[in-house]
């Protein structure tokens, strides 16, 4: 299987600035030189992590799928990122998978953050999504779900993996940077997977810090990228599906994996 090529953005969202910020993207896609089959954004990368949908609308929504479209296109990669999506009444914090051509696939956050209140605004979502890329198989999650390893949790039936890739599109704040770095590496090794979390830097519109330190690390919690702390940032890495999959045979630890059915409470 051919390697995949992976861009990640480490962004400072200025508040519900939409146009901004989009804005402030083009300039950081318009250095991306090299080709690349994925590019990833931070959670909400459009507003900044916002839990009263209120104060946005559905023309921010439209005009910035609009602008992922636009951007697949150009790339002829896929691009990700999180946003409000209000639909039937309800909002979601949807992930979009947008690939050229305009087609997407989404996943809408499953475990809203109770402790900025996100539960009260947004429907939680029930379902899990697996995208494939040249032969890959990943798994987007968003950011709080993180915390959450059932959720996150590989599958290995009949010699074959549920997926390759476990990323986390995330607003992940600074004062519990020990945990992001931690359960990022846990989510990789328990799964046998690379992982891959894409987070902001800077204070948003709650006062709240972000270091960013998005990173990517294979299946061994070894660390193959770190974006700086703190600072704008971008990074184009190939992961190498050979790595994997010379470990996974060597030490096939998903054989004595349990397995398990998840029950929805919504």
């Amino acid at each position: 299987m051919k390697d995949l090529s992976v861009t990640i953005i480490q962004s400072d969202p200025l508040w519900l600035n939409v146009s901004e910020n989009l804005l402030s993207l083009d300039k950081l896609l318009m250095g991306i030189h090299e080709e690349t089959d994925i590019i990833l954004l931070p959670e909400m990368f459009n507003t900044g992590f916002v839990t009263d949908p209120g104060l946005t609308d559905n023309e921010a929504s439209a005009l910035t799928i609009g602008w992922m479209n636009k951007w697949a296109d150009k790339k002829n990669c896929i691009i990700s990122g999180t946003l409000i999506v209000k639909e039937a009444g309800q909002n979601m914090n949807r992930l979009i998978w947008m690939k050229p051509g305009g087609c997407f696939e989404h996943y809408d956050k499953r475990h809203l953050f109770r402790f900025e209140n996100e539960h009260s605004g947004f429907r939680s979502g029930n379902k899990e999504l697996i995208v494939n890329v040249k032969g890959w198989k990943l798994k987007p999650l968003i950011c709080y779900d993180l915390r959450f390893p059932v959720w996150c949790k590989n599958r290995f039936i009949n010699g074959t993996y549920e997926y390759d890739i476990i990323l986390f599109l995330s607003n992940w704040p600074a004062p519990r940077s020990h945990t992001w770095k931690s359960l990022l590496l846990s989510r990789a090794i328990e799964n046998q997977c690379y992982a891959i979390g894409v987070n902001r830097f800077g204070t948003d519109g709650n006062n709240i810090h972000h270091n960013g330190e998005s990173m990517i690390v294979d299946q061994r919690g070894e660390h193959l990228a770190i974006l700086r702390k703190g600072k704008q940032d971008v990074k184009s890495i190939s992961l190498s599906y050979k790595h994997l999959n010379d470990d996974r045979k060597r030490f096939t630890v998903g054989l004595d994996w349990d397995s398990f059915n998840i029950e929805y409470q919504i």
